[in-house]
């Protein structure tokens, strides 16, 4: 049974989804527009906003965070110090 088990599998088993989606973050956060399904972008907006809100603490540990799931150092510093910045005032809701 399913229940409580939120996440759309999208006919991937969990380490292509995960790598799917890192790799999908790291292409929104490098462009800030992306084209793709529906379904993967409902997903897709769940990894993002919590990479948003993550620089939007902006300390030491939430850089670590990132990291872990976006490999691309280039892109995190982007996250960090350009999009953290633009949301501050917003209390989610980025994408």
């Amino acid at each position: 049974m399913r229940h409580g088990k939120k996440v759309a599998k999208l006919g991937r088993l969990h380490s292509h989804r995960k790598a799917m989606f890192a790799n999908m973050v790291t292409s929104l956060f490098e462009s800030e527009v992306i084209r793709t399904t529906n379904a993967r972008a409902k997903e897709l907006r769940r990894t993002a906003e919590h990479m948003i809100t993550f620089a939007k603490r902006g300390d030491l540990h939430a850089r670590r965070q990132v990291l872990r799931f976006i490999a691309n150092k280039k892109i995190v510093s982007k996250l960090f110090e350009e999009l953290g910045p633009r949301y501050q005032s917003r209390n989610g809701g980025y994408t």
